[in-house]
């Protein structure tokens, strides 16, 4: 039996879109709990909008992401020659030919099929003429001769048998008058090259297959299995786009979604094993197979997203999620200096409380962060001549205080609270407002605690709270 090998085959024409993701991780996993290879295939043949930045942008989210591919990328650009080779064999042995048709012929065709409200099939009007009748001074495209006759059946892995008539699919063309290769083309070649044993891809692709499966009988190759997944929608039902907002890796990294929560959230959208929600990177390997994928479209929902990535959030090593939170800052925040860092892995504890990201954990641990305290203009105005008593109360007896811990610091504020008559809202907003610059944050003692004695101290004698 061969070896499984899948590839991912996306074109670095725009950043790598979702569902690009999810499709990569469907064949990545497939072929890595098949003891198989992966690879990338980058198809670059379109020049005029293949970008190299595109590309590293592709690379770099797959890697983001955990999907490692196997060997080197492989640049549909540098194996052209193969395809016109093919082309040419397929010309030479009856299963394509030389179509002359000039532009405004085919514009007219297209333009009856628009008035006749019918899909546009060229006419095949080269299909059986000689080479003697050809005009001159027209560069020809070559069609491959697609069948006339009958149905085609392809066994599709995940949707079951699918039918077509044969006549539905028109003469495509292999080969442009500039000599270039097309899509389908280049695509079969570059998978018979490759040796891949499962083309899993987006149920967009069908009619892809079928004129691909052609190329590979007219060369008698061994075919390959296919599989065609549903596509992902919008939460509103509608086919997802590159233009939709949170369609690439990036706008989740930014936001402080983690990589393993994604993964995780990707393989369920449209995938499911038994009723398990939460798969560690083994558990996705040794679970994976085509049986449960669904047939129906997926609807990307941004709250269940959030949802898994506060589980993860909660449930993962904390030191691991103090490394991400590093990175995160660095990248999009700005990157935490060595003297906050330790108070942050130590606070990690309550400042991962109800984050839902790491952008939550850094506006939650903001306070510890900052050099200065920047000040809510609407939390400042609650600071009045009760709430500067408070303050000034509470910095005489904190200074008593040799260890800083809930019991020690408890007292204080129960004290405060009788003294002033007041409660420990009284008491807890004007102490939060001045340490953190705003009435919402974590609880009082975490934040005291947090900052330690010297920032509680320089914090309480800032000039705006006198």
């Amino acid at each position: 039996m061969k070896k499984v090998a899948t590839r991912f085959a996306p074109s670095p024409t725009g950043p790598l879109h979702i569902g690009g993701v999810r499709t990569a991780l469907f064949n990545w996993l497939y072929s890595k709990n098949q003891k198989g290879d992966f690879y990338l295939r980058v198809e670059d043949t379109d020049k005029e909008r293949s970008k190299e930045e595109y590309k590293e942008q592709i690379i770099k989210s797959l890697k983001w992401i955990g999907i490692n591919y196997d060997g080197e990328e492989y640049i549909q650009s540098k194996k052209i020659e193969d395809h016109i080779k093919v082309a040419n064999e397929l010309l030479k042995n009856g299963h394509a030919y030389k179509c002359y048709c000039s532009s405004d012929e085919i514009e007219e065709q297209k333009k009856r099929a628009r008035q006749k409200k019918i899909p546009y099939i060229y006419d095949r009007k080269w299909r059986n003429k000689k080479e003697t009748e050809a005009p001159k001074g027209i560069k020809p495209v070559i069609r491959f001769k697609s069948k006339i006759d009958g149905t085609s059946i392809l066994k599709d892995l995940v949707q079951g048998d699918v039918e077509i008539d044969n006549n539905t699919i028109e003469d495509f063309i292999i080969l442009r008058n500039d000599g270039t290769p097309t899509y389908n083309l280049s695509a079969s070649v570059d998978d018979h090259q490759m040796n891949m044993t499962h083309i899993i891809r987006g149920d967009d692709h069908k009619i892809n297959t079928f004129k691909q499966i052609q190329i590979y009988q007219a060369m008698n190759w061994e075919l390959p299995s296919f599989a065609h997944i549903p596509l992902i929608h919008t939460i509103e039902g509608k086919k997802l786009s590159k233009r939709d907002k949170a369609s690439t890796l990036d706008d989740y990294s930014k936001i402080g979604i983690m990589p393993d929560a994604l993964r995780n959230y990707l393989l369920r959208l449209g995938w499911s094993f038994k009723d398990k929600e939460i798969f560690n990177l083994n558990e996705s390997i040794k679970y994976f197979n085509l049986d449960g994928i669904g047939k129906s479209p997926s609807k990307l929902d941004m709250s269940r997203i959030l949802s898994m990535n506060e589980h993860y959030i909660k449930n993962i090593d904390e030191s691991d999620l103090f490394d991400q939170l590093v990175e995160y800052c660095k990248l999009y925040k700005n990157e935490i200096k060595s003297d906050k860092k330790n108070k942050i892995k130590k606070s990690l504890t309550f400042l991962k409380n109800k984050a839902k990201t790491l952008e939550d954990i850094f506006n939650n641990g903001k306070y510890i962060v900052a050099d200065e305290i920047d000040f809510n203009k609407e939390d400042i105005k609650l600071i009045d001549d009760k709430a500067k008593k408070v303050i000034s109360d509470f910095t005489t007896k904190f200074n008593t205080v040799d260890k800083l811990s809930k019991e020690t610091l408890e007292p204080i504020i129960n004290e405060l609270i009788k003294s002033n008559d007041t409660n420990f809202k009284g008491v807890g907003q004007p102490l939060r407002i001045a340490l953190t610059g705003s009435k919402f944050g974590p609880g009082i003692y975490d934040i005291i605690i947090s900052l330690g004695k010297e920032e509680v101290n320089k914090r309480l004698a800032n000039k705006i709270l006198a």
